[in-house]
């Protein structure tokens, strides 16, 4: 998560008392405070949204260049 150096800001979160019952038994089953839980949440939540960015990313390039690769295929097992 943040390393030691990073800067701390106190805030107030409101949340559901079903949901605050989930967040405090995870964060007890990693034996950390309900900040180290969000926080470890949102750093999951932004590295999913990289990966999901990325994968759309080489989906695009594998569209484009699909009939590059099959002339190729092609190409390569004419001269064989």
């Amino acid at each position: 998560m943040a390393s030691s150096n990073t800067h701390v800001v106190k805030v107030t979160v409101s949340l559901p008392t079903d949901l605050l019952a989930v967040a405090d038994q995870h964060a007890a089953r990693l034996n950390a405070s309900r900040s180290r839980l969000i926080g470890l949440a949102l750093t999951q939540l932004l590295a999913a949204e990289g990966y999901r960015f990325y994968a759309s990313e080489s989906a695009e390039f594998a569209a484009a260049s699909a009939a590059a690769a099959r002339e190729a295929l092609q190409h390569a097992g004419q001269a064989g």
